[in-house]
């Protein structure tokens, strides 16, 4: 799962919000740093989203990219996290600030955002870099090459569908939704099942939500969490038929054992249904929903899913 990446979306979402917003992210660093290149944060004069790692060096970046809004621009800050700031970590952190309206914003574009930030022409590495993104669709970390900032537009890797908006629905989808790399889908029976639904994450709904299994991509990791055993049973049935990347279905070791049975009751094979984890989460952590979210979140984070019909995911 990629870690970072210049999350486009969320720019045009914040410019078209906020009129005019800075972006803060880490250009380079030398010894440790409190996050890693590519780490950004948004920044406009009532607010800021994202992190680059907090602490003095975060507020700092904060004041700057503030003070930037009125004039717009460019700049880039090496920070010496011990010297300066008096930080623990030990190492120096370069800072890229920039300022973007809409017409910046509209200027983007491409798998690969990559611009000058020290006035140089684009070297050849640069050059080669997206001529491989073009043609072969590799895109190259995010990085300061040579006066130039380098940055793959952060896109969804894993494609998680959580089935069920109750309390442990709403607590695993407020514990996923800050993650990067995962577009997340929300379904359940009802619209009014939902509370007020993440920024980025999908939500729909049916009458009769099972059928809704039928669209789901068949690479994708499933969470099934219903108010319902026969809906949840429904589902895994669907799901199996299908296919998934990962399957993980909560529940206790009882339930567990009565859909075994009635998975094979319908057709599937020891070997198909062993393919399902229950419970989901870490049972050690209780059943306070926050906790199983927790516990989920921790799987999912831990085992990345090759996308593939296949792959047996621990979820």
């Amino acid at each position: 799962m990629a870690e970072v990446g210049f999350d486009l979306a969320g720019l045009r979402a914040a410019v078209e919000a906020q009129g005019v917003v800075a972006r803060v992210v880490i250009a380079a660093h030398d010894g440790s740093s409190p996050r890693e290149v590519g780490a950004a944060m948004l920044v406009w004069g009532s607010g800021a989203s994202g992190t680059i790692g907090g602490g003095a060096l975060e507020w700092e970046a904060l004041g700057r990219a503030r003070a930037m809004l009125a004039m717009g621009g460019t700049r880039l800050d090496r920070e010496a996290l011990g010297p300066n700031l008096g930080q623990c970590c030990g190492g120096a952190v370069t800072l890229l600030t920039e300022v973007y309206g809409a017409a910046e914003v509209a200027a983007l574009g491409g798998n690969v955002i990559a611009r000058a930030v020290a006035g140089a022409d684009m070297p050849l590495s640069v050059k080669r870099m997206l001529d491989r993104a073009r043609a072969q669709g590799v895109l190259p970390p995010a990085a300061l090459v040579q006066g130039w900032m380098v940055e793959p537009v952060a896109r969804a890797e894993r494609l998680i569908w959580v089935w069920g908006a109750g309390h442990v629905g709403r607590a695993l989808v407020g514990v996923l939704q800050p993650l990067p790399g995962l577009a997340i889908t929300w379904v359940d029976v009802a619209a009014d099942r939902f509370p007020l639904v993440p920024e980025g994450v999908t939500a729909i709904w049916a009458d009769a939500a099972e059928k809704l299994a039928e669209y789901a991509p068949r690479g994708a990791e499933h969470l099934v969490l219903t108010y319902s055993h026969a809906l949840d049973l429904e589902l895994c049935h669907r799901l199996l038929l299908r296919g998934f990347g990962g399957l993980g279905l909560i529940g206790s070791a009882t339930k567990w054992a009565r859909f075994r049975s009635r998975l094979r009751a319908l057709g599937h094979t020891d070997a198909a249904i062993a393919r399902i984890r229950c419970p989901i989460g870490d049972t050690s952590l209780g059943k306070h929903p926050q906790a199983i979210a927790l516990g989920v979140a921790l799987e999912i984070l831990k085992h990345k899913n090759k996308n593939q019909t296949e792959t047996e995911i621990a979820v």
